[in-house]
């Protein structure tokens, strides 16, 4: 460990150092006519933690442009939340989609 290095409670350094290393993609969310604007932006704050504000702007962008960026992840984050965002969406029969891209 460096001396410089954070210390992240629970995380050992090797998950921390494999978590830095992996690709970074992009989590795009794309709109639909049927899920209702208010769960959207519950996904959005809940599971992406999007500040209110901006879970309000992609939503609408979504909405108006058909699909807009959420943010900027490693794969496999951007894969379990993702995951999440699909499942609380289908437990509402919602179609809600979310796509990723790499960097």
């Amino acid at each position: 460990m460096t001396p410089d290095s954070k210390i992240v409670p629970g995380i050992h350094e090797d998950q921390q150092k494999k978590t830095a290393e992996e690709p970074l993609y992009r989590v795009i969310i794309h709109n639909d006519d049927v899920t209702p604007m208010d769960f959207v932006i519950h996904v959005l704050l809940t599971i992406f933690f999007v500040p209110d504000p901006n879970a309000s702007h992609i939503m609408y962008t979504a909405h108006l442009n058909g699909l807009a960026y959420v943010q900027t992840l490693p794969r496999p984050e951007a894969r379990r939340r993702i995951g999440q965002a699909h499942f609380a969406a289908r437990l509402k029969s919602y179609p809600l989609q979310f796509t990723m891209e790499p960097e």
